[in-house]
C-alpha cells in the first residue's frame, strides 16, 4: 500500500476507537453496560442490528460469491422480512414486559434453570466460535494480500477493538456502529462507481450487466428444481431461502442474544419494532447491493485480464520446479482463454440480440471455469495443507490491484470496521448471557451492581481473548460467509424451537422440552456429518423435529404421572 492508504486506514481506525471511548461513559451497573439503560432509539436499534449482522464476511466473501456462484444466495435473506413481523409481534413484548437483560432470562421462568443453561451454552458456543471466524476472515486476507503475519494480525484485528467493547459495553458499541456503517456503505459505493469507471470506453453498466447475465451472474431467482425434481441438496434458492431463512432468521434475531441484545437497548417496544421492522425492509436491498458488486467485478474481469487464481500467497509457497510449471502452463492458456473471452464479449456489446455469439461466450466460460479448476487442483496436490477456495479474496484483489491510492487504504479500513462492528456487538452479547445465565445462576457469592459491571468488563475481555485464540486456529473453511451460516444451522433450530415451544406451547413442560432439545441437537449434527442437505434446512428441521418430540415426550410423562396417581 502507499503511504497516502496507510494514512487513511491509520487515521480512521484510531478515529473510531477515540469515538467509542469518548461513547463509553454509562452507569456502572448490568443495565447500563449491557443495554445502555434501554433508552436507545429506533434508528440506532436499525444501525446496531445491520452492524451486527454485516460483518467483514459479508464485504469481503459476499462479491466473491456472487463472482463464482452468481446472485442466487440473496435468496437466503428472503425470510427475514416475514421473520421481523413474527419477532416483532410475539418476541418483543415479553422480552420487553419481563425486562430481562438476556433472551434465556425468560426460558428459567417458562421452564426451569436446566433448560436456561442448555439453551444459553448453545448460544455461547456457536457465537463464540463464529466470532473467532469473523476475526479470522479479514485477517487472514489481508495478511494474504498485504504480506502480514497470520497470528499478528488476528491479534491486531481482536485486540483494538476490545479496547473500546470493554470500556463502554453496548452504548459504545451502538454509536461506533452507527458511524462505521456510514464509512462502510461510502466506501462500497466508491468501489462500486470504480468498477463501472474503469469499464472500457463505450461499455457502461447496463453493458456489465447484461454480459454478466448471459453467464449466470444475475441469477436472483432460482427454483432448486432440476430434471429429477427439487434438490434438497441445493443450498440456495426461493424455497430454501423463504422457509429455511424464515427459520434461521428467527432463530438469529429471536435466540441469539447477540441481536436480542440490540433491541432490548431501545426506549420501548415500538422503538424495538420499529428498528426490527426497517431491518426487514433493508436487508434483502443491501445484500442484492452487495452481491451485485460482484458481479460487476466478474463484469470487469471479463474486459480485463484476470488472475486464474485470487490468492498469490499460496502460490508463492510453491517449491516443486514440476509442479509451478505445470502451473504456469495452465495459467498461460487461462490467459489466452481469458483474452479471447475479452474480444467476445466487445463484440456482444455492439451486438446484443446475436445468439451464435452469446452461446459461443458460454462455453468460452466453461473453459475458463474449468481451467480455473484445474489449476486449483494442481495447487492442491502440491500444497495438500493450503486453501484452494479462493472466493474471499476475489474482491480484495480487486480492490488491491485496481483501486488509485487512497481508496485502498478507505476499502481495507471497511474491512477493519465492519469486522469490528459485528465482533464488538458480539464480544457484548457473550459476556451478558454468561454473567447473566451462568455466573449469576451458579455462583455462590453476592455482588454489588458496581463489582458485577466490573466482571462484566472482564467475562467481555476474556471472550475477546478465546475468540482470537479461535481466529488462530482457523483455516481451509471455504467460502466465510457460508461457513459462519452453516455453524449458525447448526444450533439455531434448537435453540428457535426451544423458544416456539415456551411461547406457543404453554402446555409443555421444562423436562420434556429439555430433553428434546438435546436429542435434537445431536441428530441436526448427524444430519450435517452423514447427509448432504442443504444447510437453510437443517434450521427448520431442527425446530420442527423438537416441537415434535417435546409434544410425544410430554405426552408420555402426563400418560405415566396419570397412571401413578
Amino acid at each position: 500500500m502507499s503511504g497516502l492508504d496507510w494514512i487513511i486506514l491509520i487515521t480512521t481506525l484510531t478515529g473510531i476507537i477515540a469515538y467509542g471511548l469518548y461513547r463509553s461513559t454509562t452507569s456502572k451497573n448490568l443495565d447500563g453496560y449491557f443495554l445502555s439503560n434501554r433508552s436507545m432509539p429506533w434508528y440506532l436499534i436499525l444501525l446496531s442490528i445491520m452492524g451486527t449482522q454485516a460483518s467483514a464476511i459479508t464485504f469481503l466473501s459476499a462479491p466473491g460469491q456472487a463472482y463464482s456462484d452468481g446472485m442466487r444466495f440473496v435468496q437466503y435473506y428472503f425470510g427475514v422480512p416475514l421473520a421481523m413481523i413474527v419477532i416483532s409481534i410475539f418476541f418483543v413484548p415479553i422480552f420487553h414486559k419481563l425486562k430481562v437483560f438476556t433472551a434465556y432470562e425468560f426460558l428459567e421462568g417458562r421452564f426451569d434453570k436446566k433448560t436456561r443453561t442448555f439453551t444459553s451454552s448453545l448460544f455461547l458456543v456457536s457465537r463464540g466460535l463464529s466470532t473467532g471466524i469473523s476475526i479470522y476472515a479479514p485477517a487472514i486476507i489481508l495478511s494474504s494480500l498485504l504480506g502480514w503475519n497470520i497470528y499478528w494480525t488476528n491479534i491486531f484485528m481482536g485486540g483494538l477493538l476490545i479496547i473500546y467493547t470493554v470500556s463502554g459495553g453496548a452504548k459504545a458499541v451502538a454509536y461506533t456502529q452507527q458511524l462505521q456503517l456510514l464509512i462502510i456503505f461510502s466506501g462500497m459505493f466508491i468501489a462500486a462507481y470504480m468498477m463501472v469507471h474503469l469499464l472500457p470506453d463505450g461499455v457502461g453498466f447496463i453493458d456489465a450487466l447484461k454480459v454478466s447475465g448471459k453467464l449466470g451472474r444475475l441469477n436472483v431467482i432460482t427454483t432448486g428444481v432440476n430434471k429429477n425434481g427439487f434438490d434438497w441438496t441445493d443450498r440456495y434458492n426461493i424455497w430454501s431461502g423463504i422457509i429455511g431463512g424464515f427459520f434461521l432468521s428467527l432463530s438469529y434475531f429471536g435466540a441469539d442474544q447477540s441481536q436480542v441484545g440490540r433491541y432490548l437497548t431501545a426506549k420501548d417496544i415500538s422503538e424495538s419494532r420499529i428498528g426490527l421492522l426497517m431491518n426487514g425492509l433493508i436487508k434483502v436491498p443491501m445484500q442484492f447491493a452487495i452481491l451485485l458488486i460482484g458481479a460487476l467485478v466478474f463484469a470487469y474481469y471479463l474486459f480485463n485480464p484476470s488472475p486464474v487464481f485470487f490468492n498469490q500467497a499460496v502460490t508463492g509457497k510453491i517449491k516443486d520446479p514440476i509442479a509451478s510449471q505445470r502451473l504456469l502452463d495452465i495459467e498461460k492458456n487461462y490467459q489466452e482463454l481469458s483474452s479471447h473471452q475479452s474480444s467476445l464479449v466487445r463484440e456482444f456489446v455492439q451486438q446484443p440480440k446475436n445468439v451464435k455469439l452469446a452461446d459461443e461466450i458460454r462455453a468460452n466460460q466453461k473453459g475458463l471455469d474449468e481451467t480455473r479448476a484445474s489449476y486449483k487442483s494442481t495447487l492442491k496436490a502440491a500444497l495438500p495443507a493450503a486453501d484452494v477456495n479462493d472466493t474471499n479474496y476475489i474482491f480484495l484483489r480487486f480492490v488491491v490491484d485496481h483501486l488509485p491510492k487512497g481508496l485502498v487504504g478507505l476499502l481495507i479500513a471497511v474491512i477493519f470496521l465492519a469486522a469490528w462492528g459485528s465482533i464488538a456487538a458480539a464480544l457484548n452479547s457473550l459476556a451478558s448471557s454468561t454473567m447473566c445465565d451462568i455466573h449469576k445462576q451458579y455462583a455462590k457469592t453476592t455482588e454489588t451492581p458496581l463489582q458485577e459491571y466490573r466482571l462484566s468488563k472482564l467475562y467481555t475481555l476474556g471472550w475477546g481473548i478465546f475468540c482470537i485464540i479461535v481466529a488462530q486456529f482457523a483455516n481451509n473453511m471455504g467460502s466465510l460467509i457460508e461457513a459462519v451460516n452453516i455453524l449458525g444451522s447448526l444450533f439455531y433450530g434448537v435453540m428457535l424451537g426451544i423458544f416456539l415451544i415456551a411461547f406457543f406451547f404453554k402446555n409443555i413442560g421444562g423436562d420434556a422440552t429439555f430433553w428434546s432439545a438435546i436429542f435434537t441437537e445431536l441428530l441436526v449434527i448427524w444430519l450435517f456429518l452423514k447427509t448432504n442437505v442443504g444447510f437453510l434446512w437443517l434450521n427448520a428441521i431442527g425446530a420442527i423435529i423438537l416441537v415434535f418430540l417435546a409434544f410425544i415426550i410430554h405426552a408420555t410423562l402426563w400418560g405415566i404421572n396419570r397412571s401413578k396417581s
